[in-house]
């Protein structure tokens, strides 16, 4: 089985991953911040890495861009996060996350996760074009797994990843997909509430009402003029 190197602050949340993958077979390794993660990193090299995005030294994101430009993302990585946007989503994966997982994880999305990132071929680890958004192109296999992912992948993996849950009022759970439907499209338009109404065939009056009544945050891809 596979060598999982998991990196977050909280202790309830390394337990209980190491728990369930011990559980599947697989030999677990823990860090509760970005030091104890580059110290595993620099010893050996994981099969897999689930990575905290929002821990108090430094970020995982932060972190995962430093493995990439250093020539160590060899490995594949999913991010976790309790405060997930599709911003946030965007940048993982442009940074060479292959997936981002919404706590609290499912035991389903979980292993699903771990399955799909044990299937992936191991990437190059050679270091990043420059610091910030790259454009790469998605990997030769036509999916976007370790470079700038295409963005209908960024919604195949939040639609999977996400958490919607069922068993909820009916309304609760239209506002949670509507809600993460529009968020895709602004960061997809960049903000441009002009192409976000022409793209889900809303007026805008009523698209800016619509948004705001789902408590989606304008000011993240706010565009001036748009």
């Amino acid at each position: 089985m596979a060598t999982i190197l998991v990196v977050d602050d909280e202790l309830g949340i390394r337990a209980l991953l190491s728990e369930i993958l011990t559980d599947e077979g697989h030999t677990v390794e823990l860090a509760e911040n970005a030091a104890q993660a580059r110290g595993y990193r620099e010893r050996m090299r994981p099969d897999l890495v689930l990575l905290d995005i929002w821990m108090p030294d430094v970020d995982g994101i932060t972190l995962l861009k430093e493995w990439g430009s250093n020539g160590q993302l060899s490995m594949p990585v999913i991010m976790m996060s309790g405060h997930g946007t599709i911003d946030t989503a965007v940048e993982a994966t442009r940074f060479g996350a292959m997936a981002f997982l919404e706590k609290p994880i499912t035991l389903q999305k979980l292993l699903r996760a771990v399955e799909q990132g044990l299937a992936k071929p191991t990437p190059n680890a050679g270091p990043a074009a420059a610091p910030g958004f790259s454009d790469a192109a998605p990997d030769s296999a036509g999916t976007a797994g370790f470079g700038m992912p295409a963005l209908n992948h960024i919604g195949n993996t939040l639609s999977s990843e996400f958490s919607f849950e069922l068993d909820r009022p009916l309304r609760e759970a239209r506002d949670a997909f509507e809600k993460t439907y529009f968020e895709f499209h602004l960061a997809k338009e960049n903000g441009s509430m002009t192409r976000v109404a022409e793209k889900t065939g809303l007026e805008r009056t009523h698209l800016y009402r619509k948004l705001k009544q789902l408590g989606v945050d304008l000011s993240r891809n706010k565009r001036g003029g748009t």
